[in-house]
């Protein structure tokens, strides 16, 4: 499972492979139903990753543009 301070990239990684697993293997449902709950685990925790991120942009952007705006008068 993810630990908190692994990389975005690492669990897009083992995303990837849970996909892979699930789509190539004759798992059995057990499997099937770890692979699913382990991928949606992922998949919200990669969410929250970026939404964090596109937030951090938008207050970046914001204040570059005040600052922009407030040199010009």
């Amino acid at each position: 499972m993810a630990k908190k301070n692994e990389s975005f990239e690492s669990m897009m990684k083992k995303l990837e492979e849970i996909v892979s697993s699930m789509d190539n293997d004759a798992l059995t449902l057990e499997q099937s139903m770890k692979h699913y709950e382990e991928g949606i685990i992922l998949c919200n925790k990669l969410y929250k990753v970026i939404h964090e991120s596109e937030e951090k942009i938008k207050i970046l952007t914001q204040n570059r543009e005040e600052d922009f705006l407030g040199s010009e008068e």
